[in-house]
């Protein structure tokens, strides 16, 4: 019999008896049996305490916080992806000379809209206009040598037609009709040479014409005035892409966002989806938005692919190089119901997270133990793993070593 049978046969009270009388064994007093008995029990349960807690997985834990991607259209629905990016002009030029000038004026500031044709800025064309000078009145010149030479053709051509007559008749030697031949062919020839050194110089006045053009800035497009790099007796030329240009336009109607998106989820977007874009700037105005298209080419150094995404509406408060977030929507599926449909997404550390190609699984925490929870995955950022789909807001998942979790998994919660 062991030490715990014989205490307990020690305090077991026999009512046949009479008074307690002492045996030959010995015997404990009883309080002190009964906390020998305590302490025993204690023992045992802290035991078998100890050995589950050996068995228990460390883990650490975070709580799922809810977050919102939210379209004003109502026909859209489920949110598939976010993907983060920036507003670019499709359209925009840095108007420039296209040679070395000293800048006359500009006629514009940064702000300013322009229409197509308008005058922006005025070059100095001194040069210019010399050369345009000097090559119109070479056209004067030559035009005057034409008349000259069309004339003398003129007077001599008769004197040939009679000596060819003459010829025929015998009345003039054939040595005669040859000078007279070779004459009149001198003069023609010296009108057709005059002809086209004159359509030269008009050639050289249309080239003049047209540096002399060049001087003068206009707008290539309709457009805003972004950036107005130059000022009075500034030089500028286009070999210098620094400070060397005019002024930046920009076409608004051509402003979209550029994104990038994992190779991960580029399954999941394609050309026409919807989307709403929101703007770092006002980020609870959600813009409608449509895929315009996905650039067949992949970046080998951050494994994304770039997405074009462009504004169903137009507003003066979207500018180029804001930082923009695109939601993509799942066009398949059905309309939340409402004016607005809402996708709520849950945000969690990206190390709580076993992913599994486009998908993956969590471990949710039920007291000391955890169970397995298949979700949807979004995309990925350095503030976390965004989840679509499978976990609700306010859960409390596992951090740990996923090899060693499971399904009913005992855990240690360690902070």
């Amino acid at each position: 019999m062991d030490d715990r049978s014989e205490l307990l046969e020690r305090l077991r009270i026999n009512r046949g008896e009479g008074p307690a009388t002492r045996t030959t064994g010995r015997r404990w007093p009883v309080p002190v049996a009964i906390g020998i008995a305590l302490l025993l029990l204690a023992g045992g349960g802290a035991a078998w305490f100890l050995n589950a807690a050996t068995d228990a997985v460390p883990v650490k834990t975070a709580v799922a916080t809810a977050v919102q991607s939210t379209s004003s259209s109502p026909s859209m629905g489920r949110t598939l992806l976010d993907a983060s990016g920036y507003v670019v002009a499709l359209r925009q030029a840095a108007v420039s000379a296209n040679s070395i000038y000293k800048v006359e004026e500009v006629l514009v500031q940064a702000g300013d809209v322009v229409k197509q044709g308008q005058v922006i800025a005025r070059l100095d064309n001194s040069n210019t206009h010399a050369a345009l000078e000097a090559a119109q009145a070479q056209v004067k010149q030559l035009e005057a040598a034409l008349a000259a030479a069309k004339v003398s053709a003129a007077d001599i051509h008769p004197g040939f037609l009679r000596n060819q007559a003459q010829l025929k008749e015998a009345l003039i030697s054939q040595d005669a009709f040859d000078t007279a031949k070779a004459n009149d062919d001198a003069a023609q020839q010296a009108a057709l040479v005059a002809e086209q050194n004159l359509a030269v110089a008009r050639a050289n006045v249309i080239v003049n014409q047209r540096y002399e053009d060049t001087t003068v800035i206009r707008a290539p497009f309709d457009g805003v005035i972004t950036v107005k790099s130059a000022q009075p007796g500034q030089i500028v030329s286009p070999q210098f892409s620094g400070g060397g240009g005019i002024a930046t336009i920009v076409d608004m109607d051509s402003l979209e966002v550029d994104v990038d998106v994992s190779e991960n989820f580029i399954s999941r977007v394609h050309a026409k989806q919807p989307a709403a874009i929101t703007l770092n700037a006002y980020p609870d105005w959600h813009i409608p938005a449509e895929v315009i298209a996905i650039v067949p080419t992949a970046d080998r150094s951050k494994a994304t692919v770039e997405v074009r995404v462009g504004f169903k509406q137009r507003d003066a408060r979207v500018l180029p190089e804001m930082g923009a977030r695109v939601s993509f929507v799942d066009d398949a599926s059905p309309a939340a119901g409402s004016t607005s449909a809402v996708s709520t997404a849950v945000l969690v550390p990206a190390d709580a997270v076993q992913t599994e190609g486009d998908g993956g699984a969590v471990f949710v925490v039920d007291n000391r133990t955890v169970h397995r929870q298949v979700v949807l995955l979004g995309q990925k950022g350095s503030s976390g793993q965004t989840i679509l789909s499978g976990l609700d807001p306010g859960t409390m998942v596992a951090i740990g070593d996923f090899t060693k979790l499971h399904d009913g998994a005992r855990i240690k919660i360690s902070q």
